[in-house]
């Protein structure tokens, strides 16, 4: 008996569907992920945004602030499509990322948990091709929302 030939191409971690096959509703997860001084302090790196509220417990506690706060364009990653299944379950219709926004509800800090989603808020057919519209949330684990934002995605129809 000869093995079945493997086919990288066909190696799916799900079933890809279409702009037609989503469903207003539909919930992408993002696994949980515990923030930790090094995610911080990796971030301040890359970002090279050197501001002390990210990394000065005395010069964060003079202006407020419980703990540093963690960049909120570190937290806004977390909502990254990439960070769920969704571009698994929307295979090769993917055309671009059009556009997001977000607001920053309450401060992150080291040692905070987040729960990031993105759940399916409007589909819009546009000719050949259809704008999935999502509302990026992500919680902490006191259930507080943290940051609230919408993503737009272009992809190709049937």
């Amino acid at each position: 008996m000869t093995p079945a030939a493997f086919d990288p191409d066909a190696f799916q971690v799900v079933p890809a569907r279409t702009f037609e096959d989503l469903r207003v509703g539909e919930v992408f997860r993002a696994p949980s992920r515990t923030l930790t001084d090094a995610h911080a302090a990796a971030f301040q790196t890359v970002s090279a945004d050197n501001h002390p509220v990210h990394y000065d417990a005395e010069w964060a506690r003079r202006h407020g602030h419980r703990a540093p706060v963690v960049h909120g364009l570190q937290v806004l990653a977390f909502t990254a499509p990439g960070a769920t299944l969704f571009p698994h379950f929307i295979g090769e219709v993917f055309i671009s990322f059009l556009e997001l926004s977000c607001t920053f509800l309450a401060e992150v800090h080291s040692g905070d948990t987040l729960y990031p989603a993105l759940t399916i808020t409007a589909l819009e057919p546009q000719g050949d091709n259809g704008v999935v519209v999502t509302a990026a949330t992500i919680h902490n684990q006191r259930g507080e929302l943290v940051l609230s934002g919408r993503h737009k995605y272009l992809l190709r129809r049937r």
